[in-house]
Parts: structure tokens; sequence; C-alpha cells
């Protein structure tokens, strides 16, 4: 079974930017609050508020992951349509490099309405899209393992991407495809995958998902997830992938796999996550973390706000348990606001608020924050840059 990544596994190989790359969907999303009902027949209502923002479980996490710190690539697939441009300028916004975006006129960008209740609640109606027609040959993979971590949001929706795809894609980061592709036997690669933490010079790699879950789609992504770090579901998304009733029960699924670690987003429950400072010798220990109670406006986004914090706490040499706890404290941030990009703006502000909360655990990552000394020095790249798939088929 891999060992969780977590404390300073990966800040000990790397002292200047915390460079990540989120592979995924990329949805444009429009909000609006308060709604109560819909109008009968062609009546109106007026808002509070409407919104447009980048998201998914790639875009709208990479957003998050830039306003903690990181230098932020996104790879995916959109339109050629004024949703694309939206999406792309929201992105640029932020300081993602949106150069590992393809765009592609077989199908719109993909994107959601969502009329939000005043309880936070968020019915959906969606445009799947363009997402689904990501290709393995529009991924970079040689290039994967120069970030410090990929995360692969969604792979159930990357309809274009067989299961040996995504395996493909999770082997390139953690070691590089060439490395990955030609040096090593398949029989090599699965002891190295199991022999302890990331293979030298390759990524740490987390995984999420975008459906609601099936044991289809568990056995379609369990080559990647044989292979990763990290997979971090939310509680009704784990059980209906696993098919198993009880959390416990499906978190040893997951790591059966080898898997490094899970941790299970329960909503206004907290999380659970595996491992802690001992997560070597005892991995498939849970440790819950509760909510931080906020005032909550929208829960669009919650679980991207926590990979990304959670994924921000473990590149900062964090403990497991601390991360999920920043992790937390990012998801509740953004439900305080209008949108996957909203509620959250630095990693400051997050540290801040989890003192609230737990104030030795906000002592410790800050010490980590100091003592890595990050700066981001990685390009960025700006909307023009797209590859556009029609001129560049190899993406």
């Amino acid at each position: 079974m891999t060992a969780a990544l977590g404390h300073g596994a990966v800040a000990g190989r790397t002292g200047t930017a915390r460079r990540v790359a989120v592979i995924g969907p990329h949805i444009l999303d429009v909000l609006g609050r308060p709604v109560e009902s819909i109008p009968a027949g062609q009546g109106s209502a007026r808002l509070t508020e409407i919104r447009a923002t980048a998201a998914g479980t790639a875009a709208g996490t990479g957003v998050d992951l830039a306003k903690l710190g990181s230098s932020v690539r996104s790879i995916g697939a959109v339109g050629t349509d004024l949703l694309a441009d939206i999406l792309i300028a929201a992105l640029t916004a932020h300081g993602v490099d949106t150069g590992g975006l393809v765009r592609t006129a077989a199908a719109q960008t993909s994107a959601t309405i969502l009329p939000i209740r005043p309880s936070g609640e968020r019915p959906a109606l969606h445009v799947p899209g363009a997402s689904r027609l990501l290709n393995l040959a529009d991924i970079d993979l040689a290039g994967l393992a120069g970030f410090d971590a990929v995360l692969l949001g969604g792979p159930d929706a990357l309809a274009s991407l067989s299961g040996a795809d995504l395996a493909a894609v999770v082997a390139a980061a953690k070691c590089g495809a060439a490395k990955c592709g030609a040096a090593k036997s398949g029989a090599a690669k699965s002891g190295a995958a199991k022999s302890g933490a990331a293979e030298s010079g390759g990524a740490l790699v987390a995984i999420d998902v975008l459906h609601p879950g099936s044991e289809r789609d568990f056995a379609r992504i369990g080559a990647a997830l044989s292979r990763a770090d990290w997979f971090w579901p939310n509680a009704d998304q784990l059980l209906a992938l696993t098919g198993q009733t009880d959390l416990e029960l499906a978190i040893a699924d997951v790591l059966a796999l080898g898997t490094g670690g899970v941790a299970v987003t329960l909503g206004s429950d907290g999380c659970l996550v595996t491992g802690g400072a001992s997560a070597a010798s005892d991995n498939a220990k849970l440790t819950h973390i509760p909510a931080i109670a906020v005032d909550v406006v929208d829960t669009t986004g919650c679980g991207d706000g926590f990979n990304a914090g959670m994924l921000t706490g473990l590149l900062l040499g964090c403990d497991p348990v601390d991360a999920a706890w920043l992790g937390v404290a990012c998801g509740a941030l953004v439900a305080t606001g209008l949108g996957s990009d909203a509620g959250l703006e630095s990693l400051d502000q997050v540290l801040a608020f989890l003192q609230t909360a737990n104030a030795e655990v906000a002592d410790r990552i800050s010490t980590a924050v100091i003592s890595t000394a990050v700066i981001s020095t990685a390009p960025i790249r700006t909307g023009s840059e797209q590859h556009d798939r029609s001129a560049s088929p190899g993406g």
C-alpha cells in the first residue's frame, strides 16, 4: 500500500513555488440568489445577486489553489463559444495558467445554472459539454512530473479517457511519462507504486470525482486510484462508488487498491481523514475533523475549497490531519459567498479564520509556511496561449 504523502514529503524536495496542475472538468457556473421558487409561466422574480464563475473539480479547485499561493496550470477541454471566453477570463483573472486548455467546436463549454435557495442548497441545471471530450493526446504527459502536485478532478466525467488512459496520467505525474512508460515494466511500476511515497522526481497525485458515483465508475478509475496518493470524495459519492453502506468499509476498499490515503468530506459534519503523524505505519487510522460554523450563503464549491486547502497543507509539509483542517477551513469560507470562488481570499485569511477554531493547528501551519519560504516563480500564461484542437491536434 502506498504511504500517503504528507509530512514533509513534497516540501522537502522543493523550496520554490508550489506548482500544481489541475486536470478535469472546466465548467462555467451561472448562479443567482436567493431563489425560493421558479416563477410559473413567464413570471419573473428579483434576486439579490447573480454571478458567473469558473467551476468544476478542476477549474474551481484551481482558482482556490491560486488564491492560496500556488502556481496553477489548468488542463481540460472547453468549447469555442462565448462561455469558454468568459471561463478563461475568470481563470486568468485569478492568475491561473490556461495554456493547458484545448478548445473544440465539437461541443459547447460545460455549464451549469444554479438557483441558490435561501438555505444555501443548490439544485443544478447542467450541460456536460466539452469537458467530456478531453483526450489523452491533449495532455502533456511528459510535463506532469515537473509539478509538485497533480489533481485529477472528476475523472468519472472525462468520458473520452479510458481507465487505462487515466492510469497513464497518474503514472506520468508520479515519475514522468518517459520513465514510467518506457523504462519500467508493468511489474516494476506496480512495485514502485506500492513501495512508499512519490517516485523520485514525481508529483503528489490526488483524485476527486464529480458525479454522484457508481460501482461502474469505481471500476473505471480503480487503476488510477491504485497509484494515487490521495482520494477526496464526499461521503455519498464514496458509498455509491464502493457499494458499501459503511464509510469505514468504503474507505478500506479504496485503501485496498493501493491508494495512499483518503479524506471524505461530510458536509456539515466536517470530514474523515486517514493517517496522521503515524501515516506510514497506521494509514488506516481515521481522524474526524468537525466542520467550522459559518453563516451559509451557498454551498457550491465547498468540496473544491476543501481539496485546495488540503493539497496546500500537504505541499507545505503538514501532517495529513493538519492539512485536512486547512481544507475544512477553506470549504467553510467558500460557503460564505455566492459561487465556488467566493469567501476564500488568501492563505493568510484562511489561517486567521482557522485560528478561531483550532489555534494549535493554525500555528503549526503558519510555522510550515514560514519554514518553506515559498516564492511563486512560475510564469503565468494568458488565455491567448490556449491550444486550439483544430490547429494543434496533439494539445
